[in-house]
């Protein structure tokens, strides 16, 4: 537990899946180990996940960007940038963080890709391994504008090595007006001795409706198919699970403890290609296949680069076939790419 007058800082990832909330869990456990005493703002499944986390913190609701992906495989993420609803929401985030510090008395700010989570008067950190965003024809126009967010904040941080290796092009820039620190390949898990208990984990996430298609699709091909699975579906509700098989097991989420023990115990995880499940898969050791989110650029060359590293394959959505899987085995898996990586405790002296 946090000292009752230590440092309050703010941490408000965005709720764009769970990945962004998931990859500060480690921020937020550093932050508490030395003392500080984290404060969480953000909106919809990130808010909810951080909340079961972390019971004992205080947190504050912002406005959605919401964010959804169409049916259609064509959606630019520069629409997203720009779009009246993210602007909207950038403006009521800086009014609203100025009022939560009025009330607080912050010391310092981490956001993660929520553009308006800063504040001149205290330092203001902005987490992303996202530096260029890849959109296509427009990825130097969508680049440039993130990286005007991105010069607006005191430092940000890349959850990856200075050399890039899993983040590749997405985190290289030459960009002098950039504040950027390398924190290293973090993850909320830890690699536990375990015997397998699972022959497949499924781990979904994301915006929708593709999260829910991506089910759609799975439940069909699983139907037959003959080994141990877990299903994690990635929501927060309590709708009555299907029932596919004996040998399937549906869940609709997990915390990070059940979330981890879960992966230890399985042979192969099938998830998007989000960079967040790459770092915590990494982390753990894992055999993976990646079905990235259609549309959406970095996922699709997350997906293709840990394909040409020979780590795991990866299909498009529409593509996928169950018997795919038998392709785990002659890639190499996500192991020792990377040290393990500790939070130092230097990573916070602006604060």
């Amino acid at each position: 537990m946090p000292l009752k007058h230590s440092k309050k800082i703010l941490v408000a990832p965005l709720n764009w899946g769970l990945g962004h909330a998931s990859r500060c869990i480690p921020i937020i456990n550093a932050l508490i180990e030395r003392n500080f005493t984290p404060i969480i703002a953000s909106d919809g499944a990130a808010l909810t996940l951080l909340q079961k986390e972390y019971p004992e913190l205080k947190f504050y609701e912002l406005q959605s960007y919401n964010i959804t992906y169409s049916k259609s495989n064509f959606q630019k993420l520069q629409l997203l940038l720009g779009s009246p609803s993210v602007i909207k929401a950038s403006l009521s985030e800086q009014k609203a963080t100025q009022k939560i510090h009025k009330k607080e008395g912050l010391s310092g700010i981490i956001s993660d890709n929520r553009f308006g989570v800063r504040l001149s008067e205290i330092p203001s950190i902005y987490i992303s391994h996202q530096i260029n965003v890849l959109s296509g024809s427009t990825t130097l126009i969508t680049s440039k504008i993130h990286q005007n967010i991105i010069a607006k904040f005191d430092e940000c941080w890349v959850p990856d090595r200075v050399d890039s290796h899993l983040s590749g092009n997405l985190s290289s820039t030459k960009n002098s007006k950039l504040n950027i620190k390398f924190i290293g390949p973090i993850s909320r898990f830890e690699k536990k001795p375990s015997h397998i208990k699972y022959d497949l984990l499924i781990l979904l996430s994301g915006a929708e409706p593709q999260r829910g298609i991506l089910e759609k699709r799975l439940i069909y091909e699983l139907k037959n198919y003959p080994k141990k699975v877990l299903f994690v579906r990635g929501v927060f509700n309590a709708v009555k699970l299907p029932q596919i098989a004996e040998n399937i097991t549906m869940v609709n989420f997990m915390l990070s403890i059940e979330l981890q023990q879960a992966i230890n115990e399985s042979e192969v995880v099938l998830a998007r290609s989000g960079y967040t499940t790459i770092l915590d898969l990494t982390k753990l050791d894992k055999k993976a296949f990646f079905i990235p989110t259609p549309g959406q650029h970095e996922q699709e060359y997350l997906a293709e680069r840990m394909a040409e590293l020979n780590l795991a394959p990866y299909a498009k959505q529409e593509d996928f076939k169950i018997e795919m899987l038998n392709s785990v085995t002659d890639f190499n898996g996500l192991k020792n790419i990377c040290a393990s990586e500790t939070i130092p405790s230097t990573l916070f002296k602006l604060f």
